[in-house]
């Protein structure tokens, strides 16, 4: 791995296909906002040669698929494919977002991949929330390595960046995070800064010189080779650790020199099984030049040490009915299971979905079984549906390239799947499958929107679908009690493109207004009120009275009604109507314009009309009758309290309670998880947390992750209902 020097470039000028799975890599790049993922990304497929230097295309168009939107903000908000071919093998570069607010495309590119690239900056460091999603990574058993970039920079210190690596992510064995090449610096400059030029081998103990601008190779001077020993010394005893062969350790630490073809498979077989994590430098070419430092040796590592997708499991799958469906990993012949990873529209083409195929063999015209389930909650219904497949096309920046058909294991864009959405299941129409999806984060967020205009409100309903069938981490929420339209987003960065593209790309202008907290009203004490609607103008009058007890029940009582009337005074007939004036008027509300709930209501006696009474004038009478007890005692407001788990590091727990306390939240209890993380259970009125996705993160510097539930409706502080009546105007 990083011996051999590569003459022929990638696949420029026409689109790439793998015919077998052996021939195919998929690998997710990793890594903080700013870490120089999608600069890697480019550097590789400028050296892979599918690009020129101008980092485009051959036939124009950039190389990553990023939107209009992500270059307005200068930040990665969507999953971009970038093939590269590299020794005859097709890899599949999946660029993620590092902003937190996108981590729903990273998931989606984790689901995608085999194993993946965590790229961290030479001059930022390890992030808590790059740590987060390592430790994900390590849970399934992916496959891993770490690339350092920003070496330019003049704090930058590989050596210093290899060992703060083997912290953030070897804590169970660190010397299964060690470097196999070691940067070499060329003449300091007049600022002292001393550029990274090239890289030494530390298993062949070749220098691989980039300065040219394409990679040259040499024996290193004597006087370079001492420095190396330390290093290589370790990284060999590190591979042989891993070593399936169980004697070997034993016979190098005999003094027996291993054999370097020896080392390099017995590496390529740990990487591959996610138990070895090696660490390259990678920078991207110089102007005029086409290798970018370290490029050549990534592509290596990743055509001959990362898995192919047979060593990758394969999500479990059922038939419709959930009988479980027991498939060969990755066989083209098999079945045929795809996923969609990611959906986006065209203003050409139309909806394209980008699909993982997993089993079979996908073909252009295709007529498959598109299954969709699981995501009710979030506003993507349940569904079940045969669509023919339209064109199959390898994205290329802005380029989609036709392809005849995409074999298990590889990745491919279908045109004119027009109920595909997110995490849906492709299957054969004859023999229809559903895929386990995979998680998601719960967009916890809310943000309020109305139709800026009439026309805005003809389209806000197919735009808002749409939206929604692009990005299931966004829940689409049409409230019943506040008559809200409320998308659930994941941050202020989620929540801004999702109004953009309503804007841009489906055009509908929404405006935001405030989020409105579901509130209820109850009677603090037993009351009584009469209600007397009678009138007469010509004709048969209105007549109808009736005198009813209202008293307070325990929270999630609802309402009850109790019918006591005696001889009559009542006719049987008209009860039912006093019964469904006083629940009108209940889910009206009866002092703030919240509905009414935990109380008893007795109908006790009343007065009719033999001509004048009817249906109407007795349901009139029993909303006045509610009313009229309502201003006999107060009416407490009851605000909804959420049931909140947050699950932090330990360093973040004081903070976190504490904040908790002053949300007026009631701490549960506390419970450590392992691996330094302790869980917090409390209690905190919505009120409170309508921000608290925005605040945890600041708080706990993206490390702190955090789940609500409703749990009941509970009395508002006198303080706290009195300040908010005063905001809304209302009076008591």
């Amino acid at each position: 791995m990083g011996d051999k020097t590569h003459t022929h470039p990638g696949a420029a000028g026409r689109a790439m296909t793998a015919d077998h799975p052996a021939s195919v890599r998929n690998v997710v790049l990793v890594g903080p906002s700013g870490s120089g993922k999608t600069t890697l990304v480019e550097a590789l497929a400028l050296t892979a040669g599918a690009v020129n230097r101008a980092g485009r295309v051959e036939d124009g168009g950039t190389v990553s698929d990023h939107d209009d939107i992500e270059h307005r903000q200068h930040r990665s908000v969507q999953l971009s494919l970038v093939p590269v071919e590299w020794d005859g093998i097709k890899i599949n570069l999946l660029d993620t977002p590092g902003y937190a607010d996108f981590v729903g495309e990273l998931r989606a590119g984790l689901r995608a991949a085999d194993a993946a690239l965590f790229v961290v900056s030479a001059s930022d460091g390890v992030d808590g929330a790059t740590r987060m999603v390592w430790e994900e990574c390590q849970a399934v058993g992916m496959p891993r390595a770490l690339v350092v970039t920003h070496l330019e920079s003049a704090r930058a210190d590989f050596e210093e960046m290899t060992r703060a690596c083997a912290e953030a992510f070897g804590a169970d064995d660190p010397d299964a995070v060690l470097p196999l090449y070691l940067p070499l610096r060329g003449p300091a400059g007049p600022d002292g800064h001393a550029p990274v030029t090239g890289l030494v081998g530390l298993l062949s103990q070749k220098l691989f010189d980039y300065s040219p601008g394409e990679r040259k190779e040499s024996e290193p001077g004597e006087d370079q080779l001492p420095g190396l020993e330390e290093a290589r010394d370790r990284l060999i005893e590190g591979i042989i650790a891993e070593s399936e062969d169980e004697t070997l350790m034993d016979r190098y630490l005999g003094g027996e020199q291993v054999d370097v073809k020896t080392l390099i498979e017995d590496l390529e077989r740990a990487v591959a099984r996610g138990t070895f994590h090696p660490v390259l430098a990678a920078a991207p070419a110089a102007e005029g030049t086409r290798q970018g430092l370290g490029t050549v040796e990534l592509l290596e590592l990743i055509t001959r040490g990362f898995p192919t997708p047979f060593e990758h499991p394969m999500p479990d799958v059922t038939e419709l009915d959930g009988t479980p469906r027991p498939l060969t990993p990755c066989d083209p012949e098999g079945p045929l299971v795809a996923e969609v990873v990611k959906t986006s529209s065209d203003p050409y083409v139309g909806r394209i979905s980008l699909v993982r195929v997993f089993s079979g063999t996908l073909r252009p015209d295709d007529t498959v079984h598109v299954s969709g389930h699981g995501l009710a909650d979030r506003g993507h219904e349940d569904h079940d549906v045969d669509e023919k497949t339209g064109a199959l096309s390898m994205a290329f920046g802005k380029q989609q390239r036709p392809v005849e058909q995409a074999v298990a294991g590889d990745l491919v864009c279908v045109a004119k799947l027009g109920r595909a959405e997110t995490g849906d299941t492709l299957s054969a129409k004859d023999d229809p499958l559903l895929m386990e999806p995979w998680r998601m984060p719960d967009p916890l967020l809310p943000l309020a929107i109305q139709a800026h205009s009439k026309p805005d409100e003809d389209k806000l309903s197919l735009g808002l679908s749409r939206l929604v069938a692009e990005d299931p981490t966004m829940r689409l929420e049409q409230n019943q009690d506040t008559h809200q339209v409320v998308l659930w987003c994941l941050g202020e960065a989620h929540a801004d493109v999702a109004l953009e593209r309503l804007r841009s790309r489906y055009g509908v202008q929404v405006d935001v207004v405030p989020h409105k907290v579901p509130l209820r009203e109850t009677f603090a004490g037993k009351a009584a009120g009469r209600g007397r609607h009678v009138k007469q103008s010509g004709g048969h009058g209105q007549y109808a009275i009736c005198e009813i007890e209202v008293e307070p029940l325990p929270g999630g009582s609802g309402i009850e009604f109790v019918d006591k009337v005696v001889g009559g005074a009542v006719p049987r007939q008209f009860i039912p109507s006093v019964e469904k004036g006083v629940r009108a008027q209940a889910a009206k509300g009866i002092a703030a314009g919240h509905p009414l709930v935990d109380v008893r209501v007795t109908l006790l006696d009343g007065k009719s009309h033999s001509v004048d009474s009817s249906d109407a004038a007795f349901q009139t009478a029993g909303a006045l009758a509610l009313r009229e007890a309502a201003a006999e005692t107060r009416i407490h407001l009851l605000e909804p309290v959420a049931e909140v788990s947050v699950l932090i590091p330990d360093d973040y727990v004081g903070a976190v309670m504490s904040d908790l306390s002053s949300r007026r939240g009631r701490v549960l209890g506390t419970e450590q998880t392992g691996a330094g993380r302790t869980l917090i259970r409390a209690e905190v009125p919505e009120f409170e947390i309508g921000r608290y996705a925005i605040d945890l993160r600041s708080l706990s510097h993206g490390t702190a992750t955090f789940s609500r539930a409703y749990a009941r409706h509970e009395p508002m502080p006198p303080q706290v209902a009195e300040k908010l009546r005063e905001q809304d105007g209302d009076t008591p």
